[in-house]
């Protein structure tokens, strides 16, 4: 019989679902030895680390539970992502812009018009349907031709899914992409390589290098025009492009169909929402934390430290689990409880502390959107059939899932 630890790790436990139960008994223990990590269970914790970069690291050894090989590292740590303050506070500010309340106000009437169209339009898989508007979105505010957004779907694949056989070699239709996207993707490996290893993506570099130089000849509203009058390393444009087009949907792109499966999996909730539209807000940071998209991150103790009387040496890896902190029966009232109403708000979902999501007041837009499209419809949305889940330990993934319409 496996133990809760193996449980957790082990990408097979997760297409069925996240092991709750698990985390619930590993929660009680607050922080537990994994391997060669620390996991950190509680709510309490976990903030603890996120808002304490001078002791717990972004940078140190990047933010993933494995190792980047020892010739990736110097590389990865370039990306905001894998930065501490103050260089990660100076590449932050470079896109802030992007996404101030301003900024994200002038882009509310396409999103929910792209939000109409995509629900009005189901071919019955509500997880590939709605996979459109986050690259729709994203490509807008990036500066991605909007015919080349499937480039993004396929890299986010490739990357988040490389632990599942169908996302790993993932490969859209080229039909009506520029000459510089069909270019690039005659770099595209398909010989199994580690998509997230410098190497493993030469097509989204090649991409990135073509579009940078077509932005700053051709400069326009966009982020990536913006970086381009930017005083910025060509490791550190590689690596923002990289972040950008990996990260920058996949919240989004699984926390709305698990919006929708909590909606399937509680019809009185569904119906509650229906009836009173008001709750639409407090419901969308509901599904956030009910499904946490994101599962954990990892960071590296750079002193010696303790966390909940547990002792922590400089070096240790150490990684928080939000997926057990979003469910902390300390914090949130009968957390297993799917409820729209919830006034206890304080998931962690998208962070906290200084990497805080940048693009969360975007991300709840497009869910508002999505799930406004959803309630205006006659009658609600029934499942019809299994609901596929990505094979992961890291994104709390859905793959397909199948639904009926309304007539």
């Amino acid at each position: 019989m496996r133990t809760d630890a193996e449980l957790i790790v082990d990408p097979d436990t997760y297409t069925s679902g996240v092991p709750y139960d698990a985390l619930t008994r590993l929660r009680e223990k607050n922080v537990v030895r994994i391997d060669d990590f620390w996991a950190v269970f509680r709510h309490d914790d976990v903030r603890t680390v996120l808002r304490s970069p001078g002791v717990f690291s972004s940078h140190r050894g990047a933010t993933q539970i494995r190792d980047p090989r020892p010739e990736d590292l110097k590389y990865v740590q370039r990306m905001m992502l894998n930065q501490d303050p103050p260089e990660h506070s100076r590449l932050r500010r470079m896109l802030t812009r992007a996404f101030t309340p301003r900024a994200v106000a002038r882009l509310e009437d396409g999103i929910r018009s792209n939000a109409c169209e995509i629900i009005a339009n189901p071919s019955g898989d509500f997880a590939v349907d709605i996979a459109d508007l986050p690259l729709l979105t994203l490509a807008d505010v990036f500066g991605v031709p909007r015919q080349d957004r499937a480039l993004l779907y396929d890299w986010s694949n490739r990357v988040i899914g490389f632990q599942d056989s169908e996302y790993a070699l993932s490969s859209s239709s080229t039909a009506g992409m520029t000459d510089m996207a069909l270019a690039a993707l005659e770099l595209r490996p398909d010989d199994g390589r580690d998509p997230r290893a410098r190497d493993g993506m030469p097509d989204l570099y090649a991409y990135a290098h073509a579009l940078g130089s077509y932005k700053r000849a051709h400069p326009s509203d966009d982020v990536l025009s913006n970086l381009m009058q930017e005083d910025i390393s060509l490791e550190e444009f590689e690596n923002l492009f990289w972040l950008f087009s990996v990260a920058g949907n996949e919240t989004l792109r699984n926390g709305i169909p698990g919006g929708m499966i909590a909606l399937l999996e509680h019809p009185d909730q569904y119906e509650r929402l229906r009836a009173d539209r008001s709750l639409l807000g407090s419901a969308v940071e509901e599904m956030l934390r009910w499904w946490t998209p994101v599962m954990h991150f990892r960071r590296t103790a750079v002193q010696d430290t303790e966390l909940s009387g547990q002792p922590i040496k400089a070096g240790d890896k150490v990684v928080v689990w939000f997926s057990s902190a979003n469910r902390d029966e300390l914090v949130f009232t009968e957390p297993g409880k799917f409820d729209v109403g919830r006034r206890e708000a304080d998931h962690l979902s998208f962070g906290h502390g200084p990497h805080f999501c940048l693009g969360a007041q975007l991300a709840r837009t497009q869910m508002r959107a999505i799930f406004e499209a959803v309630l205006d419809l006659s009658g609600t949305i029934q499942l019809d059939g299994s609901v596929d889940r990505l094979r992961s330990n890291f994104q709390n993934g859905v793959k397909h899932l199948p639904v009926s319409w309304p007539k």
